[in-house]
């Protein structure tokens, strides 16, 4: 069965090299097969939501951001970071929507769900596909935007034409990415496949 299933190493000695405000860094020394053991540097992170708003035109709702890591402006979808202890992961991503675009969804599902970069980080992302959009009367959200997402545009692309800007590498934002071409590929089959909203991870 070609399925990912949980599975963990003695881990022998652990030091934090770095603690940050979002993320620490730290290094596992962990028992590899035939007793050899093994430094593996990893960031630990608390994990994030995006959200695939597709509207009844089959657009997807992007936002246009910049990050400072990359030297780049990046188009993706909306996201944040699960830092709300209890938080359900579609309450999150509800409240991003809201927060970065301005919307709120009738309709969740989960879409996909990614590891990052599992060589370098245990950070898990959770894309959520949201259906029947409506626009929150600006007096209705109150947030306001700071740093990076200040003037942050937002833009509906057909979902058509966001899997061609994927594929020609004209998006390069990893959960944008991979949210567009799983809404794709969903839609194929009418999205009758999507996990509910709540479905729980591995």
């Amino acid at each position: 069965m070609i399925a990912d299933t949980p599975e963990e190493w003695d881990v022998v000695d652990t030091k934090e090299r770095f603690h940050g405000h979002l993320f620490r860094i730290v290094t596992d020394t962990v028992r590899m097969p035939h007793e050899e053991v093994a430094d593996r540097d990893y960031v630990v992170h608390p994990g994030a939501v995006a959200v695939l708003a597709l509207d009844d035109q089959d657009r997807v709702l992007m936002i246009r951001q910049y990050r400072h890591p990359t030297r780049m402006l990046l188009w993706e979808l909306p996201a944040g970071l699960r830092d709300v202890e209890g938080e359900a992961l579609v309450a999150t991503a509800a409240r991003e929507l809201a927060e970065e675009a301005g919307y709120r969804a009738d309709t969740w599902y989960t879409l996909i769900d990614l590891r990052s970069s599992p060589g370098m980080t245990d950070e898990r992302i959770r894309v959520f596909l949201a259906r029947g959009l409506s626009k929150i009367p600006e007096e209705e959200n109150g947030f306001v935007h700071r740093h990076e997402e200040v003037d942050m545009p937002v833009e509906w692309v057909p979902l058509a034409d966001a899997v061609e800007k994927a594929l020609m590498g004209m998006i390069h934002n990893s959960p944008a990415v991979a949210g567009i071409l799983a809404a794709y590929a969903a839609s194929v089959e009418g999205f009758a496949l999507l996990r509910p909203a709540d479905a729980p991870e591995v």
